[in-house]
């Protein structure tokens, strides 16, 4: 064994390192926004369930036990969707848009900081038009990006074709 192996992993066991985790610090340029779209659509998806299931009758225990497990199902559903979508519009807003993609769509802003609170207003009520508004937004993100995706890919392909 080599002393350069044996001083590393002396340091090692002095100094480990720790796991780290990320979407992507190194730019993959793997960006989509049909994972919050999807996770939207649950949520509204959800909301109409929560919406139409019908109570049992009161005296009907195992009715009533199924319509409590049915909506809690339902429900943790339509929060673990919210959150999904606030977890991938961040990834968007923070790895993949630029200033110059703010430039060219000024309510950019406004639109993630909407979403993010309509992603919020989604785990807390189950209110049909707030999920139909969250998935409006989302739907109008992305939008943006395929137009910003399509952009850039073109001028990628405009570049290789003319040896820039």
């Amino acid at each position: 064994m080599s002393i350069l192996r044996l001083a590393i992993g002396a340091i090692n066991r002095v100094l480990p390192g720790e796991k780290a985790y990320a979407h992507c610090d190194i730019p993959c340029g793997i960006y989509d926004p049909i994972i919050a779209k999807i996770a939207a659509q649950t949520v509204q998806k959800m909301v109409l369930r929560i919406q139409a299931l019908e109570r049992p009758a009161s005296d009907d225990s195992g009715a009533a036990a199924a319509y409590a497990n049915t909506l809690t199902r339902y429900i943790v559903v339509k929060e673990e969707h919210a959150q999904l979508c606030k977890k991938e519009l961040s990834i968007l807003w923070g790895d993949y848009f630029r200033p110059d993609h703010l430039e060219a769509y000024p309510d950019l802003h406004d639109n993630f900081w909407k979403a993010a609170k309509l992603c919020g207003a989604n785990k807390q009520k189950a209110d049909l038009d707030s999920a139909k508004e969250l998935v409006a937004t989302v739907d109008n993100i992305a939008k943006i990006f395929w137009a910003t995706k399509n952009t850039e890919w073109e001028d990628q392909v405009s570049d290789v074709r003319f040896g820039a």
